[in-house]
């Protein structure tokens, strides 16, 4: 069960990782943040991992039970489902209450951590470098280009700087090397270190002021980053209470309302959904008499992710108020209960029964119908040849 977990927390962070990626090099940001994003956003991927790798965790131990036969034996000497389910559930209710954590607490938290970190790459309160090739603006009176940086960002090399003053005196820089360094007396202003360039004044007349130099310090105002904004913009940000205290107070907005109530029945169901998980992974873990066939295995995920992405629809559609949240979410809910419960008396309290008995017989026909696509087939040649032979041993 944690083998599965780890393993559907890091598919589902794959596409994410992938995308950070590339929004930090664009940002020029550093890549130690790609890695800090994606842990603010395990906790949001664990909220499916778990009831995934709770629901694949019994499947896979009730199906090797069954395919080496030792269920046959348990239910002869008098074990029910039920009572086999037990550690299952006992199981389930620890990890239904970490769930509840998650969901309710630590997943809202994370997420507004994730949301301030992306602000501060964008407004470059993490330390995302110049980009090398363009021009930067900075401070709104500087402009900025660098042709390479070495030494992560601590060597700069073909430097040009375009900087102008309040009395409209502009000063064009280049230099040969580079490299910005903090100051302790004013941490809103870096000091840019240029070796071996030239300045040309531009004071307003006809000539212009030329000065060679083996080293200047060009001090540079950093530019004021607002403060992130507080946490709440989103529905998803919200802690449970504060969830509660907006959807049941008529006071609030429709439209507060409406998305908090669609966001507390899309965890709730989210969280209920789990207890089903067991018996679910029951009714597909048993394939038929004399077969190792694994599709309850491919069936389960594609239900769980299926009645998943149903509940983000339903959530989306009541948070716009255009469906009651109680309907959006909560029918869903039954008819993916009632399906389960129904799958689970067949295979428990039918004798022979199978949940997917008729998905099984189809794919078990396919599976021969490919089979026989790929099967070796034995040369003509050798066919002819061997005849003969099985003809003379037969008759000795």
């Amino acid at each position: 069960m944690i083998g599965v977990f780890a393993l559907a927390a890091s598919l589902l962070t794959l596409d994410k990782m992938l995308r950070l990626f590339d929004f930090v090099a664009v940002e020029g940001g550093p890549v130690g943040v790609v890695f800090k994003m994606l842990g603010a956003l395990i906790p949001e991927y664990a909220s499916l991992a778990i009831p995934l790798g709770l629901l694949l965790g019994v499947l896979l131990a009730f199906r090797k039970l069954a395919t080496s036969s030792e269920l046959d034996t348990m239910r002869a000497v008098g074990l029910s489902y039920n009572r086999l389910l037990r550690m299952p559930y006992i199981i389930t209710l620890a990890l239904l209450a970490v769930n509840v954590a998650l969901v309710f607490y630590i997943q809202p938290i994370s997420r507004y951590y994730y949301e301030q970190m992306e602000y501060d790459l964008r407004s470059g309160a993490l330390g995302a470098s110049i980009k090398v090739g363009e021009f930067t603006t900075l401070a709104d009176r500087m402009a900025l280009r660098i042709e390479e940086s070495e030494d992560d960002g601590r060597k700069l090399i073909g430097i040009f700087a375009r900087v102008s003053n309040t009395r409209g005196q502009v000063l064009s820089i280049s230099a040969r090397e580079g490299a910005f360094l903090a100051t302790r007396d004013n941490p809103d202003t870096i000091i840019l270190r240029l070796t071996e360039g030239t300045i040309i004044q531009d004071t307003g007349s006809n000539t212009p002021r030329v000065l060679s130099f083996s080293r200047h310090d060009l001090p540079i105002d950093l530019p004021a980053i607002e403060a992130f904004r507080a946490r709440g913009d989103a529905t998803r940000e919200y802690i449970l209470p504060e969830l509660l205290r907006i959807g049941w107070n008529r006071e609030s907005p429709a439209t507060a309302r409406d998305a908090s109530l669609a966001s507390f029945n899309f965890r709730l169901v989210e969280i209920v959904m789990m207890l089903l998980m067991p018996l679910l992974a029951v009714a597909l873990a048993i394939p038929p008499k004399r077969s190792t066939s694994a599709l309850g295995v491919f069936v389960s995920i594609v239900m769980v992710v299926a009645y998943h992405k149903v509940n983000q629809y339903g959530e989306d559609v009541a948070a716009l108020g255009r469906v009651d949240p109680v309907l959006a979410l909560w029918v869903p809910f039954m008819l993916f209960a009632a399906l389960i419960l129904w799958m689970y008396y067949r295979v428990a309290y039918v004798p022979g029964g199978q949940a997917i008995g008729a998905l099984e017989t189809m794919f078990a026909r396919i599976s021969k119908l490919v089979g026989k696509l790929f099967k070796r087939r034995t040369p003509r040649a050798h066919r002819a040849g061997a005849e003969p032979a099985a003809q003379a041993a037969a008759a000795e």
